[in-house]
C-alpha cells in the first residue's frame, strides 16, 4: 500500500491546520475564496512567494499566524474556504456521474509530457501543458473519474535571460520541492516509491511524485535518484531535449514507465487516453500486459484500440517525434519478443506510409493503436486528416476517421478576479458553474458600459504596473543596462492602445510580421492623438537558433528610439506573465503562417476577459469569428509574397477599423463602439470556447463509447 508524503507546516496554530491541506491541492489555484484567505495572512509574503502558498506558509512568522487564528474576520473567510474545500473534495457524484457512467471502475488514464498548472510547479513549455492542466482542472470540477501520468522536471523548461544584443540565453533554476504543492508518495516502510521501468538495459528507475489537482491526482516521474546511473540521472531534467536518444529515453520512460507506475500503485484504468504522441509507447505496454495474459498480438491490439484515446496537436510535420530505427533497436531489441512479434511488425506500427524510411513516427502508432483519434480545432481536422490518410488507403480523405474537438480553457483560471465579480453582479453570483450555457452570457448585455471599461483600464494598469515592477526588481539586483530597461516595457502608456502578443518564437508564428514596413508601423505608433503601443513575450527553443534571430529582431526593435518606446519585450515568459497579458491588453494579435495554427488558446483567455482578436483565419479563430466579436484577415489563399500580404491587412485594419473605433470617445469619455465589441467577444467565445465544452465533449464521444466497449468485453468474457 502506498500513501502520500504529508507536506508539515509545524508553524501552524491548530486552529489553522486546515490551512496546511489547503495549501497542498492546487485547487485553490482556480477558486479565489481560498486564494483570499492566503492574500488576507499577509499580503506581501503572498506576492513575494509568487502566489505560492506551500512557500508563503513555510516562511511566515509565528506571531503573523498566531495574530490570524485569533482574529474573528480572518477565520470567518478562512471557514468558509475550508468547508467549500472539504465539501468538494469530499463530494463523490458529479456531472459525469449523471450522464456518462456511475460505475466504480470507469477510470481514464491521462499522459502528457507536460502540465501547465501553477508557475510555482514548472511542468510546461507552452500551450500543450496548459490544455493539459486546464483538462485537468475542468474533469475535477466535473467529477471525471480520471488519473494523470507525466513528468516531474526539476529544472523546468528554461528560463529565458535576453543580452543586450537582443540573444536569448537561459538558465537553470532548480525546483525546491519542499517549496511547492507537491509530494513524495511513500510505501508502507515509509521510503519513497521508486518503480522499475520494465525491458530497459541496463536497468531505469523513476521515482514517484504526486500533485492534487482538486480531485484529481497527477502522478509525476522523476529519474534523477541514487539507484541511476548517471546517464539516467538528468534524463527528466528538462522538457523536450534536444538530443534525440535522451528524448526517446524520456517518452520510453513516459509511456511504459508510467504504466507501470499505475501497476504499482494498483490503480486498474479501464480508458487510455494520450496527449499527443510523446507518451504512445504506452499503448505498447497495454498491448504487452494482454500477450502476457494470453491474448494474441491482434487480439491484445484490438482490446487496446477500442479503449483507447489519441488527441494530436501538431499541424506541422516536423513536429511529430520520429526515431532513426536503429535508435529503436537499441532499446526495444528485447521489447517486441514480448509482444510476440518480429522486428519488421514492431518497426511497422510506426511507419509513416508516405516516408517509409524516416523511422518510426510516435503519431502513426499512436493513430495505429487507438480507435479514437482527434484534432484540437475544426481547420486543424482538415488539416490532420490530410496528413494522414494513407494509414487509411482506400478510404477518400473526408472519411478518414480522425475528429475534432476544438481546445477550450479552463474558465474559473483564466477569468481576471474583478473580471469575475463583475459578471457575478450581473449575470449572478453561481455564474461560474454554468458557464458553457450560451443563455446565461446574454446577461452581459446588462453591463453598463461605463463598468466593464473601467475593470478593463484597471487590469490595462495592473499589467502596465507589474511589467515596470519586473523591470525595476532586475535593474536593481543586476544593474542591468539602461537600453534593456528601456525594452522591457517602462515607458508603456496605459491610456494607449495596447496590443499583446505572446507565444512560442518559432519562425512560423510570425512575431516580426508586424515590422513587415517599419515606417508605416512607426506612424501607427507615434500618432500624437491615437499612439499604438506593442508588447511582446515568448521564449525560443534552446535549439532553435532561428527563432531566437526572430526574437532578436522584436528585441532589437524595442531599443530603437524611433519605435518611440512603445515596443515591449517581457523576458521569462510563463503563466504568470500570461495571465497579466491576456486580461489587460486592448487586443490579442495572432498571426502564424496558415495552416500551422492548431487551434491556440491564448486568444481565447485573453476574450474571456474581453480583449478582442486580431487574428489570421487559422486554428481556433475559424470558428470562433463572427464578424463583430474581434478582427479577421488572411483567409484566402495568397499568390506570391505572404508575409508582405497578410502584413498589408493587419495594418489596414489598424489604421481603418481599430485604431479609429479604441480612440472614438463620447463626452463620457469612454469608447463605447470598443466596449461593443469586447461585450460580443465575451459573449460569443466564453461558453463555448471553454475546457467544460470540451472536456464534456471527450466525455460523450470518445469517453463514453470507450467505457462502452470496456463493459460489452467484460460482459462476454
Amino acid at each position: 500500500m502506498q500513501t502520500a508524503q504529508t507536506i508539515s507546516f509545524p508553524n501552524l496554530p491548530p486552529r489553522l491546520a486546515g490551512l496546511g491541506d489547503l495549501a497542498t491541492n492546487l485547487w485553490w489555484g482556480w477558486h479565489p475564496e481560498a486564494r483570499t484567505v492566503f492574500k488576507r495572512l499577509d499580503r506581501r509574503a503572498w506576492k513575494e512567494s509568487r502566489h505560492n502558498p506551500v512557500a508563503m506558509l513555510r516562511e511566515l512568522p509565528q506571531d503573523v499566524l498566531t495574530d490570524a487564528a485569533n482574529d474573528p474576520k480572518f477565520l470567518a473567510q478562512y471557514d468558509a474556504a475550508i468547508d467549500l474545500f472539504k465539501r468538494e473534495m469530499e463530494r463523490r457524484n458529479g456531472w459525469f456521474s449523471e450522464n456518462i457512467s456511475s460505475s466504480d471502475s470507469a477510470l481514464i488514464a491521462y499522459f502528457s509530457a507536460e502540465y501547465g498548472l501553477h508557475r510555482s510547479l514548472p511542468f510546461y513549455a507552452g500551450g500543450l501543458g496548459f490544455l493539459a492542466g486546464d483538462h485537468l482542472k475542468e474533469c475535477s470540477d466535473l467529477g471525471v473519474p480520471l488519473v494523470a501520468i507525466g513528468f516531474m522536471y526539476p529544472e523546468g523548461y528554461l528560463r529565458q535571460r535576453i543580452r543586450e544584443d537582443g540573444w536569448q540565453e537561459h538558465f537553470d533554476e532548480v525546483l525546491n520541492r519542499d517549496a511547492a504543492s507537491i509530494s513524495r508518495v511513500l510505501k508502507e516502510d515509509g521510503d519513497q516509491l521508486v518503480v522499475k521501468v520494465p525491458l530497459i538495459d541496463p536497468p531505469l528507475h523513476v521515482a514517484v511524485w504526486k500533485v492534487m489537482v482538486g480531485r484529481i491526482t497527477l502522478y509525476l516521474m522523476d529519474t534523477n535518484i541514487d539507484i541511476n546511473g548517471p546517464a539516467y540521472r538528468g534524463m527528466s531534467d528538462h522538457l523536450y531535449t534536444g538530443d534525440l536518444e535522451q528524448r526517446l529515453r524520456q517518452e520510453i520512460v513516459l509511456g511504459i514507465g508510467g504504466s507501470e507506475v499505475l501497476q504499482a500503485l494498483n490503480i486498474q484504468h479501464s480508458v487510455l487516453h494520450l496527449n499527443e504522441g510523446h507518451p504512445a509507447f504506452a499503448l505498447l505496454e497495454e498491448v504487452r500486459d494482454g500477450v502476457q495474459a494470453g491474448l494474441s498480438f491482434d487480439e491484445a491490439a484490438r482490446q487496446v484500440r477500442a479503449a483507447s484515446i489519441f488527441t494530436t496537436h501538431t499541424p506541422v510535420p516536423a513536429g511529430h517525434d520520429v526515431f532513426p530505427f536503429q535508435l529503436m533497436e537499441k532499446y526495444f531489441s528485447n521489447y517486441w519478443q514480448s509482444l510476440g512479434i518480429d522486428r519488421d511488425s514492431f518497426m511497422r506500427l510506426g511507419v509513416h506510409p508516405d516516408d517509409p524510411g524516416a523511422g518510426f513516427n510516435m503519431t502513426a502508432l499512436a493513430l495505429r493503436l487507438t480507435d479514437y483519434h482527434n484534432a484540437v480545432s475544426k481547420r486543424h481536422g482538415e488539416v490532420t486528416r490530410e496528413m494522414w490518410k494513407s494509414l487509411w488507403p482506400g478510404l477518400p480523405v473526408e472519411k478518414t476517421p480522425i475528429n475534432y474537438i476544438t481546445n477550450g480553457v479552463h474558465v474559473a483560471t483564466w477569468i481576471e478576479p474583478q473580471m469575475s465579480r463583475l459578471f457575478a453582479k450581473y449575470l449572478g453570483p453561481q455564474w461560474v458553474h454554468d458557464h458553457d450555457n450560451p443563455l446565461i452570457w446574454e446577461a452581459i448585455d446588462r453591463i453598463p458600459d461605463s463598468e466593464l471599461w473601467q475593470v478593463h483600464f484597471l487590469l490595462k494598469q495592473k499589467l502596465v504596473n507589474a511589467i515596470r515592477e519586473q523591470a525595476r526588481v532586475r535593474w536593481a539586483k543586476e544593474k542591468v543596462s539602461p537600453s534593456y530597461v528601456e525594452a522591457s516595457g517602462v515607458l508603456l502608456d496605459p491610456t494607449a492602445l495596447t496590443i499583446g502578443f505572446a507565444r512560442r518564437f518559432a519562425t512560423y508564428k510570425r512575431a516580426d510580421l508586424i515590422f513587415n514596413d517599419p515606417e508605416r508601423l512607426k506612424r501607427l505608433l507615434n500618432n500624437r492623438w491615437r499612439p499604438m503601443q506593442i508588447i511582446f513575450a515568448g521564449k525560443a527553443h534552446p535549439a532553435d537558433d532561428e527563432g531566437k534571430r526572430v526574437l532578436q529582431q522584436v528585441y532589437q526593435a524595442a531599443t530603437d528610439s524611433a519605435m518611440g518606446g512603445r515596443i515591449a519585450f517581457v523576458e521569462d515568459y510563463g503563466e504568470g506573465v500570461a495571465q497579466y497579458l491576456v486580461h489587460g491588453v486592448d487586443v490579442w494579435l495572432n498571426n502564424p503562417l496558415p495552416p500551422m495554427e492548431a487551434s491556440g488558446t491564448s486568444g481565447m483567455k485573453a476574450a474571456l476577459n474581453g480583449v478582442p482578436s486580431l487574428s489570421i483565419m487559422d486554428g481556433w479563430w475559424i470558428e470562433g469569428y463572427n464578424g463583430k466579436n474581434g478582427w479577421a484577415f488572411g483567409g484566402q489563399d495568397v499568390a506570391g509574397d505572404r508575409n508582405r500580404a497578410d502584413a498589408e491587412a493587419i495594418y489596414e485594419l489598424l489604421e481603418k477599423e481599430i485604431v479609429p473605433l479604441f480612440y472614438e470617445r463620447s463626452r463620457d469619455g469612454i469608447p463605447h463602439g470598443w466596449v461593443n465589441v469586447m461585450r460580443q467577444c465575451i459573449k460569443s467565445v466564453a461558453p463555448r470556447f471553454s475546457a467544460r465544452r470540451m472536456v464534456k465533449e471527450y466525455s460523450r464521444e470518445f469517453y463514453a463509447p470507450a467505457l462502452q466497449s470496456i463493459q460489452v468485453k467484460q460482459q462476454t468474457t
